[in-house]
């Protein structure tokens, strides 16, 4: 599969919190790093998420917001 996005980290899933709605899976991708990705509920128990499960991380800066 080729993608337009160029921030793709390789990683293990430490932690899923499962909701209604939605769902937070952290992931490990080395040198300390973690981070956590929210996806819809249907997202997660499709991909059959869970702890331990390598997978990959995909950024595309247009859809990450930081405020303070």
């Amino acid at each position: 599969m080729k993608l337009s996005a160029q921030n793709i980290f390789s990683g293990k899933v430490t932690e899923v919190s499962l909701g209604p709605v939605n769902s937070r899976v952290k992931v490990d991708i080395g040198g300390g790093n973690i981070v956590t990705s929210v996806v819809t509920a249907g997202a997660a128990e499709d991909l059959g998420i869970a702890v331990g499960d390598e997978l990959s991380v995909v950024i595309k800066s247009s859809d990450v917001m930081l405020a303070k």
